[in-house]
């Protein structure tokens, strides 16, 4: 996966940004779909903003990213959601890139995927809660290509 921070393996094209933010909205809301999980979810939607990327002068790119949680389940069916997640991306569009443990001390499950027809990517994160005070929950975060504005 390319990292959407540093460089770029790729030349940025010119897009409207309102199509880049209905297209991560769109494929956001699909990942949504594929959990079969049905929690609390957070605000807001897919924002622009400028790409952090060594080719990036005076802010001339931008990116649009769509970071959200799903919450207020257990952690039985946030496993579940991860299940689905990883056996119906492919049949969405998506190529998983990986699929395991992070590398965290607490090996948390994450699956990083990218969209073939769009090149968005996506990273989605199981955290347990086992913290005292905290909920368990899937992040996620979904987002575009560097981007020239139209």
């Amino acid at each position: 996966m390319e990292d959407h921070a540093s460089g770029m393996d790729y030349q940025p094209k010119s897009r409207p940004p309102q199509e880049v933010l209905t297209e991560v909205k769109s494929l956001s809301s699909g990942l949504y779909d594929i959990l079969h999980v049905r929690g609390k979810t957070t605000a807001p939607g897919p924002m622009a903003s400028n790409c952090k990327s060594d080719d990036n002068e005076e802010g001339s790119l931008q990116i649009v990213r769509h970071p959200w949680s799903l919450y207020g389940v257990n952690n039985a069916s946030l496993q579940k959601g991860m299940s689905n997640l990883a056996r119906e991306l492919p049949k969405r569009g998506w190529k998983i890139v990986k699929n395991g443990p992070n590398r965290s001390e607490a090996r948390t499950l994450e699956i990083l995927a990218v969209h073939m027809k769009t090149r968005t990517q996506m990273h989605a994160e199981w955290l347990r809660g086992l913290d005292a005070g905290t909920e368990p929950l899937i992040a996620f975060d979904v987002y575009s290509r560097c981007f020239k504005p139209e």
